[in-house]
C-alpha cells in the first residue's frame, strides 16, 4: 500500500509562491477589489484601443523598392494601388455613353482629395492594355496617398459610392487598398462570428467537464479578463509604436488559450488539495504553490516564441508580439494571485465533488504511459514515422506572393482581378518603375535606352521611357502622358501570375547590367549614392523586398524561439537534456503544421470542401506568426506535463512511477484544455478569409497532434529511453541543494491516493 501522500519538495522558489497564496486566501476580500479597480482602468483603456490600432502594408522599411517609392514621392506620384473596372452592359467601351459615364466616375476621382495620378483607357488615347480582350470592360487606375488606413477608409467610402450599375456601365473598385481594405472586413465579420460562437461553446464544453457552471463560469471569466486587460495594454503599446488591428484578434485568441489552460490547471490543483482534506481557502493557497511556478514557467515560455518577431522588420507581426506578451502576463497574473482569492472567497460553495479532473494518480493515462514504456523504442518509430509522414508535404513548400485570392470568390474585389486576369494581357495596376536614385536624372536617350533594354526582358508586355512606348527591343509608337516615374515596365498577366518574383529579379538584373553599361556598377540596386543610377520599384517589388526579408530573418526568428525558450526551460527543470528534447518534439508538432499549410493551402487539397482557391504557393507571414504561436502553445503543454513529472521524480519516485503518475495528474487537464482550443480554431474555417482558414485547421490540427501523439506517446517513451540521463545538469546549472535532479520546482499538492496491492 502506498503512502497517502509524499512529502513536498520545498525550495525558495516555491516558499515564496506558497506565502504569496498564503496572503492572497487571507485576505480575498481586499485582492478582489484591487482587481476590480485594476480591470475598470484596463477596461477604460480597452475601449478606445480598436480606433488606435493600424492597418498596414508589406513594406520593408529601407528596401529597395520603398526607396524607389520615395524617389518617385520626390516627384509628386507613386505607384497606382486602385483599380476601377468598367464593364459596358450592352455593347463595348469605345461606345459614347460608354464613355462618358466612365468619365463621370474617373472626374470623380479625380476631384477626391486624397486620390492622386488618376488615368483610364478613355483619358490615354485609347491605350489598349487598359481593355479588355473583348472590348466589353476597361479600367480606371488611381493611387489612394497617405497610411494604409486612412487610404483604405477613403477607397472604401468611394467604393460604396460609386460601385454598381452607372447608367450604361457597371462599376466596381478592386486594386491592392480595396482587396485588402475587403480582406480586413471579412476578418473582422470572422472574428467576430469567432467570438459569438467560441465564448458560449467555450463554456459549454467546460461545463461538461465541471458538470458544475460556476468553475466553468471561472475559466471563461479568467479568459474574458485576460481579453480585457490585454486590449487596455495594447492602447498603451499602440501611443508609443503602431500595432495592427489584428493583434486584437490573436488576444480573442490566445487569451481563451492560456485562460483555460492556466485555470485548469490551479483549480485541479485546488481540487486535490479538497480531496485530501484541505480546507478551501488552504486548498487555494496550496494550488498556488503547487501550480504557480507551473504557470509562470509557461507564460515565460509562451512569450519568448513571441518575442521572436520583434526580430522581423514588420509593424503588423511585431504587433502579434506585443499582443501575446500581454496576454501572458495578464492571465499569469489572474491564475495565480486573482483566481485562488476567488476560490477561497467561495468556500465550500464550489463543489467540485463531480468534476472530471484528475485527482488519483492511477488511470487511463498511466495505463497508456507505462504500456508505451515498456517498449518506448516501438512507441517513438511508430509516433516518429506517422508525425513525420504528415510534415514531410513541407518539402515541397513554394513561397509566393498574397494577392486578392485569400478573398471569397464573390467579393467585389476579387471579382475585379480575376476579371483582369481572364481577359486582360496586363496588369498596368502592378507595373514596375525605375527612376534615378538620390535625386539623379536623365535625359531622354537614357531613359529611351533602359526602356527598351527592359522591353526585353520574359514577361514584359511593354515599357514605357522617353516619350516612347517599347515593345520587344522595338519603339512601337509614343507612350501615354500618365507616368511621373521616367521609365514604366508592364508586365504581362500570365508572368505576374506565374512568377512575380522571377519577373522582378529579372527587371532587376537589366537594370544591373544597364548600370554597369553606364559606369555604375557599385549600386546593388540599394538606393544610394549619386548620379544616374537606375533602382527599380512597384507593388510587385514590393512584395518581392517583403519575402526576401522574411526569409533572410526567419532563420534568426526560429534561432531566437528555440535557445530562449530552451533556456527558459533549462533554467526551470536544472537539466540539459529534457529542454533540448522538448524543443525536438516541438519541431516535430510544426512539421504537422507545415505539411498540412503546403497539402491543403499551398497544394489545394480539400480545397472545395473548405471553400477557398489555391494558387500553389503561400505567403509566409501567415505561417511564421503560426510557428511562434503554436511553438508557444506546445512549450505550454510541455511545461505544464513535464513540472508535474519532475515533482513526482523529486519526491523520490523512481522514473517508470514518475512519468505514469505525472502524466496522470496532468495530461488529462492538457488534452482538455487542448481539444477546447482546437473546436475554438475550427470556428474560423467558417471565415471567407483563407488565412483565417489556415489559423483554424493548422492550429487545431497541431494542437490536437501536439497535445496527444506528442506528448502522451514520444514524451514519456523518449524520456524512459533517456534514463537517467534526462537529469544530468552541469554543476553551475544544478540548483542550490547541490544534488543532482534536485530543482527549484514547485510542490506537489497533496494527492489522495489510491490503495493499490
Amino acid at each position: 500500500m502506498e503512502p497517502a501522500h509524499t512529502e513536498p519538495v520545498r525550495t525558495e522558489r516555491n516558499d515564496r509562491l506558497g506565502r504569496l497564496g498564503e496572503a492572497v486566501t487571507r485576505r480575498p476580500k481586499r485582492v478582489l477589489l484591487i482587481g476590480a479597480l485594476v480591470l475598470v482602468v484596463a477596461g477604460v483603456l480597452a475601449a478606445g484601443t480598436l480606433p488606435q490600432l493600424q492597418l498596414a502594408r508589406f513594406e520593408t522599411p529601407g528596401s529597395p523598392a520603398v526607396l524607389a517609392q520615395e524617389e518617385l514621392a520626390g516627384l509628386g506620384s507613386g505607384p497606382p494601388n486602385v483599380t476601377v473596372l468598367v464593364t459596358a452592359r450592352d455593347g463595348d467601351v469605345d461606345q459614347a455613353d460608354v464613355a462618358a459615364a466612365a468619365g463621370e466616375v474617373e472626374a470623380a476621382l479625380d476631384a477626391e482629395p486624397g486620390i492622386e495620378d488618376v488615368f483610364s483607357y478613355w483619358s490615354s488615347d485609347d491605350w489598349e492594355v487598359l481593355r479588355s480582350g473583348d472590348g466589353s470592360q476597361a479600367l480606371i487606375v488611381a493611387r489612394a496617398a497617405g497610411e494604409a488606413t486612412e487610404a483604405r477608409a477613403l477607397v472604401g467610402e468611394l467604393s460604396a459610392e460609386w460601385s454598381g450599375d452607372r447608367g450604361p456601365v457597371t462599376v466596381a473598385f478592386g486594386g491592392q487598398e480595396e482587396v485588402f481594405r475587403q480582406v480586413s472586413d471579412e476578418a473582422r465579420r470572422g472574428f467576430g462570428l469567432a467570438e459569438a460562437i467560441v465564448l458560449p461553446g467555450v463554456f459549454l464544453l467546460l461545463v461538461l467537464v465541471f458538470r458544475r457552471v460556476v468553475p466553468a463560469a471561472l475559466i471563461l471569466a479568467l479568459g474574458v479578463v485576460t481579453i480585457i486587460g490585454s486590449m487596455g495594454a495594447l492602447r498603451i503599446v499602440a501611443a508609443l509604436t503602431d500595432v495592427s488591428t489584428f493583434a486584437a484578434n490573436l488576444v480573442l485568441v490566445m487569451a481563451i488559450a492560456l485562460g483555460v489552460d492556466y485555470g485548469l490547471f490551479i483549480i485541479a490543483r485546488h481540487a486535490e488539495g479538497r480531496a485530501a482534506g484541505l480546507s478551501p481557502a488552504r486548498a487555494a493557497a496550496e494550488a498556488v504553490r503547487g501550480a504557480g511556478m507551473t504557470v509562470l514557467v509557461s507564460g515565460a515560455a509562451v512569450s519568448a516564441s513571441l518575442l521572436g518577431l520583434l526580430l522581423l522588420p514588420f509593424p503588423f507581426l511585431r504587433s502579434f508580439a506585443y499582443a501575446g506578451v500581454a496576454v501572458v502576463l495578464v492571465a499569469s497574473l489572474g491564475a495565480v494571485v486573482v483566481l485562488p482569492a476567488v476560490l477561497a472567497l467561495l468556500g465550500e460553495r464550489l463543489d467540485l465533488s463531480r468534476a472530471a479532473l484528475p485527482t488519483t494518480p492511477t488511470g487511463w493515462f498511466e495505463r497508456v504511459a507505462r504500456r508505451t514504456m515498456r517498449r518506448p523504442v516501438v512507441y517513438v518509430a511508430l509516433a516518429g514515422v506517422f508525425v513525420l509522414a504528415l510534415g514531410a508535404p513541407l518539402l515541397g513548400l513554394r513561397v509566393g506572393p498574397p494577392d486578392d485570392r485569400i478573398l471569397p470568390a464573390e467579393t467585389t474585389s476579387r471579382q475585379v482581378q480575376d476579371a483582369i486576369r481572364a481577359d486582360f494581357d496586363s496588369e498596368v495596376a502592378d507595373s514596375l518603375f525605375a527612376l534615378p536614385s538620390s535625386g539623379g536624372a536623365w535625359t531622354a536617350e537614357q531613359s529611351a535606352s533602359l526602356a527598351q533594354a527592359f522591353s526585353t526582358v520574359d514577361g514584359v508586355a511593354e515599357v514605357h521611357g522617353g516619350g516612347e512606348r517599347y515593345v520587344d527591343g522595338a519603339s512601337v509608337g509614343p507612350s501615354p502622358e500618365t507616368f511621373a516615374a521616367p521609365v514604366v515596365i508592364v508586365p504581362t498577366a500570365e508572368r505576374l501570375d506565374t512568377d512575380p518574383y522571377g519577373l522582378v529579379t529579372d527587371v532587376r538584373t537589366t537594370a544591373d547590367t544597364w548600370n554597369a553599361d553606364n559606369g555604375n556598377a557599385d549600386n546593388g540596386n540599394a538606393g544610394a549614392g549619386q548620379g544616374a543610377r537606375a533602382v527599380v520599384g512597384g507593388y510587385p517589388a514590393v512584395l518581392d523586398d517583403y519575402r526576401s526579408a522574411l526569409v533572410e530573418r526567419l532563420p534568426w526568428v526560429f534561432l531566437f524561439v528555440l535557445v530562449v525558450s530552451t533556456l527558459v526551460l533549462m533554467v526551470s527543470v536544472r537539466s540539459i537534456v529534457l529542454p533540448l528534447k522538448a524543443a525536438v518534439l516541438n519541431l516535430l508538432s510544426l512539421s504537422v503544421l507545415g505539411g498540412v499549410l503546403v497539402w491543403v493551402f499551398q497544394d489545394g487539397n480539400l480545397s472545395n470542401l473548405l471553400g477557398f482557391t489555391a494558387t500553389g504557393t503561400l505567403d509566409l507571414s501567415i505561417p511564421i506568426l503560426m510557428f511562434c504561436v503554436t511553438f508557444g502553445l506546445s512549450m505550454d503543454y510541455e511545461v505544464l506535463l513535464l513540472s508535474r513529472i519532475l515533482q513526482e521524480h523529486d519526491s523520490g519516485r523512481r522514473l517508470e512511477d514518475a512519468v505514469a503518475r505525472g502524466l496522470q495528474l496532468s495530461a488529462p487537464l492538457v488534452t482538455t484544455a487542448a481539444g477546447i482550443l482546437a473546436l475554438s480554431f475550427l470556428v474560423y474555417l467558417s471565415s471567407g478569409v483563407v488565412y483565417l482558414k489556415m489559423v483554424g485547421l493548422g492550429m487545431a490540427l497541431v494542437v490536437l497532434v501536439d497535445a496527444t501523439l506528442v506528448r502522451l506517446v514520444l514524451l514519456p517513451a523518449s524520456v524512459k529511453l533517456l534514463g537517467k540521463a534526462n537529469w544530468w545538469a552541469p554543476r553551475w546549472l544544478r540548483a542550490p541543494e547541490g544534488r543532482q535532479g534536485a530543482r527549484p520546482q514547485v510542490a506537489p499538492a497533496p494527492v489522495r491516493e489510491e490503495t493499490t496491492v
